[in-house]
């Protein structure tokens, strides 16, 4: 959980590491969350369109930005810049391979991005 939370509390900061840990904690909260307002959504009946949920929708765009932000650093401790995240804009073959490259261990030492958040002088 408190992954789920650094990832919240750096909204906005694209600089620095991510480890593999904290983003995957991350989705896992993220999607247990968001399957929870689903239903929620389907109990209370509450819709916008056809099919899509008022207050999933809503966590949506709020934690859109920190899984911005959180992807960047992955990229970042893989020693990979951040633009790297635009393949998620290609269907399915882009998304996939990120995903695989994320679970790819960061490098090991400090690289141009910042010192290695596995050890201890990172945090």
């Amino acid at each position: 959980m408190n992954d789920y939370l650094n990832v919240l509390k750096n909204y906005f900061v694209l600089r620095g590491r991510a480890r593999r840990k904290e983003l995957w904690m991350f989705i896992l909260i993220n999607l247990l969350i968001s399957l929870a307002l689903s239903a929620i959504d389907q109990l209370l009946g509450l819709r916008i369109f056809r099919d899509e949920g008022l207050l999933a929708t809503l966590y949506s765009i709020a934690v859109l930005l920190p899984s911005v932000a959180v992807g960047v650093r992955r990229l970042h401790d893989l020693d990979r810049s951040g633009w790297w995240l635009l393949l998620s804009l290609i269907p399915l073959l882009g998304s996939l391979l990120l995903l695989i490259y994320f679970c790819f261990k960061g490098t090991e030492g400090g690289n141009r991005f910042g010192a290695d958040p596995l050890t201890s002088d990172a945090k």
